[in-house]
């Protein structure tokens, strides 16, 4: 068989985007190119990658099984590689695939990101801020940001800084109803739902030994953390927001902290990515500088 990297990563790059056209726009090739190259990949392999039907294409299984084998041995290709490139000039150069939550990116990493590029011009940053959850490896990222316990352990972690979750409300919705003295005495209230997880997961209470989840109303229910923000400063219902989200709020007299010494849901947030060996120098670059500036701790804490 004779194939070369490009159209390995043409093919992994359709995979993932799920369109020849989105592929070619990522690659900066024609869509002729960027077909031939697969085309030409699935004759040296004698398989069938994509189905082409009415103009859209998906793919076969045999496309996921290769798709497995390859991501990690083009990571590890792609890092020997680089690092005898930045072996010579000490000039961090090629791709970083960056995935974080929506609301945290744009509030706490876009400058950051900003500063690190223009201080590494030899690298192209690709950041998606979504807060679905999104497999790093099959995605084709780097590096992720996530807020909350971690399910996958295959990933590897550095923790950045602790957030805790906040239940607040708007002063107005607080002086019309009263302040509420305990946990349990939420039930019956308005509340802002996240649309991505349970109420009884979101409101949650440590009480002792054991959690306790009054039972409150949903008002709304919305998939971001900042529309959630926006209506509780309406007076919509009361809001369990991260603190990234809360405090700026509260400081600003928007929102108001209810129950002040209920302990509510941690959230570690951490930099996580597939395993790679050896790791590439831009990528332990960008982990150490988002270290560090993370390393005072939560800076929505510090007013």
């Amino acid at each position: 068989m004779r194939y070369d990297l490009d159209q390995l990563e043409t093919f992994l790059t359709v995979l993932e985007l799920g369109s020849v056209t989105t592929a070619a726009a990522r690659l900066n090739l024609s869509k002729s190119v960027v077909s031939k190259r697969v085309t030409d990949l699935e004759g040296e392999l004698g398989a069938a990658l994509f189905r082409r039907n009415a103009g859209r294409i998906v793919p076969t299984e045999a496309a996921h099984q290769l798709a497995e084998g390859l991501r990690p041995a083009l990571a590890e290709v792609r890092a020997a590689a680089e690092a005898v490139a930045c072996g010579g000039d000490q000039v961090l150069r090629g791709s970083l695939s960056l995935s974080a939550p929506a609301s945290f990116g744009t509030l706490y990493l876009s400058a950051f990101l900003a500063d690190f590029a223009l201080a590494n011009p030899g690298i192209v940053l690709r950041v998606e801020y979504d807060d679905t959850f999104v497999d790093l490896a099959r995605g084709g990222y780097d590096l992720g940001v996530r807020i909350g316990t971690l399910d996958d352990s295959s990933l590897m972690v550095r923790k950045l800084c602790e957030d805790q979750s906040v239940p607040c409300a708007a002063p107005a919705l607080l002086g019309r109803r009263g302040r509420p003295d305990s946990p349990q005495a939420l039930a019956g209230w308005p509340v802002i739902g996240y649309s991505r997880m349970s109420n009884v997961t979101l409101w949650r209470f440590r009480q002792g030994a054991r959690w306790v989840h009054p039972d409150v109303v949903e008002a709304a229910a919305v998939n971001n953390g900042e529309a959630m923000r926006d209506l509780a400063i309406a007076g919509v219902g009361l809001a369990m927001l991260p603190g990234f989200i809360a405090e700026p709020a509260i400081r600003a007299g928007r929102l108001e902290r209810i129950l002040p010494e209920a302990t509510t849901r941690a959230m570690p947030i951490n930099a996580v990515w597939p395993p790679v060996r050896p790791m590439p120098a831009k990528l332990r670059a960008l982990i150490d500088a988002l270290s560090a500036h993370f390393a005072a701790g939560a800076p929505w804490k510090q007013g």
